[in-house]
């Protein structure tokens, strides 16, 4: 988040994080209050129950609590999850995306 990405937020521009119940959570409400301050929509991946999250985020994906090394597999269904919803939002073809024809067959 520092210098660069940090000049992008504004009101127009979300940020989307993970901020699970690990050892890199206090940095991580840092980073998120930071965006806040900017005006930036946050929008956050955090662990069932944090109160804390509740308070800097403007959306919520929640997942169960569970052992730091199993959390990216969570974590990685809800932002998945996101994606897709986001591309039907914006009328992409979900089940036909670009280029997968030539990724597919291309060797």
């Amino acid at each position: 988040m520092k210098h660069g990405p940090i000049a992008l937020i504004d009101r127009n521009m979300p940020v989307v994080a993970i901020a699970t119940r690990d050892q890199w959570y206090e940095k991580m409400i840092s980073q998120l209050q930071q965006a806040r301050s900017r005006g930036g929509p946050v929008v956050v991946v955090a662990t069932d129950g944090d109160e804390t999250i509740t308070e800097i985020s403007d959306r919520i994906l929640w997942v169960p609590k569970s052992y730091w090394m199993l959390s990216p597999v969570l974590t990685t269904i809800s932002l998945q999850l996101l994606a897709y919803h986001i591309a039907v939002l914006r009328g992409c073809d979900v089940d036909q995306p670009r280029n997968l024809a030539k990724s597919v067959t291309v060797e």
